[in-house]
């Protein structure tokens, strides 16, 4: 240990892969990394069940995670429909939502686990009533659960956060049908440092040369 270094007492429980780009496109680093954080002999000994790769729906890779890991699975959704998808995810253009539930459908979750589908709401794009039943019904057949996101409303975007009663509704829509639905609220928003927003106001503040 080095002198003079902080002592942090909490202990890591969860990892994941995500955030500035799509793990699945360095899939066989991914792969290595995973090996090594879950090895019972060589590695560090992580479970399986506590490490979780997000993708933004990268098809060929997604059938090939369930076959050569045993992590969990998030999958960013974020919209029922092509076309809402292809404006808010370009990769939807190559892998459309018809083939990304197909291949969610073949992946193979360990026993007791479930894949993740989170899905960013937003203000009169992806709220109403009828995407929250359009959602129940794409994930129909597929174990998993719903991590519903209020989008973190920042200065510089058009998109907005709906309100608290479109949450609400769009929630109860989907618990009624037995889906595992999750709200997930945004710590730091009031220091611009929720999801989102931290790049956005670093951006605002670069000088230029």
């Amino acid at each position: 240990m080095c002198p003079g270094l902080p002592v942090f007492q909490k202990r890591l429980t969860n990892i994941v892969f995500m955030g500035m780009g799509e793990p699945l496109a360095n899939y066989r680093n991914l792969v290595s990394a995973i090996d090594i954080l879950t090895d019972n002999e060589a590695g560090l000994r992580f479970a399986s069940r506590r490490v979780t790769v997000s993708t933004a729906g990268l098809i060929p890779k997604i059938i090939a995670l369930g076959r050569d890991t045993r992590v969990n699975l998030a999958v960013s959704l974020n919209a029922t429909e092509n076309k809402t998808r292809n404006r808010l995810m370009p990769i939807n253009h190559k892998y459309p939502l018809e083939k990304l539930m197909e291949a969610c459908r073949q992946y193979l979750p360990a026993p007791g686990r479930r894949i993740t589908f989170e899905y960013i709401l937003i203000k009169g794009i992806n709220d109403s009533v009828d995407d929250a039943k359009r959602l129940a019904k794409l994930l129909h057949s597929i174990r998993c659960k719903v991590n519903l996101i209020p989008f973190n409303t920042h200065e510089g975007c058009e998109f907005e956060r709906p309100a608290e009663a479109v949450i609400q509704a769009f929630y109860d829509i989907l618990f009624a049908k037995n889906y595992t639905v999750i709200i997930r609220r945004s710590k730091g928003q009031d220091i611009s440092a929720a999801c989102g927003q931290l790049r956005a106001r670093s951006l605002s503040h670069t000088p230029r040369r």
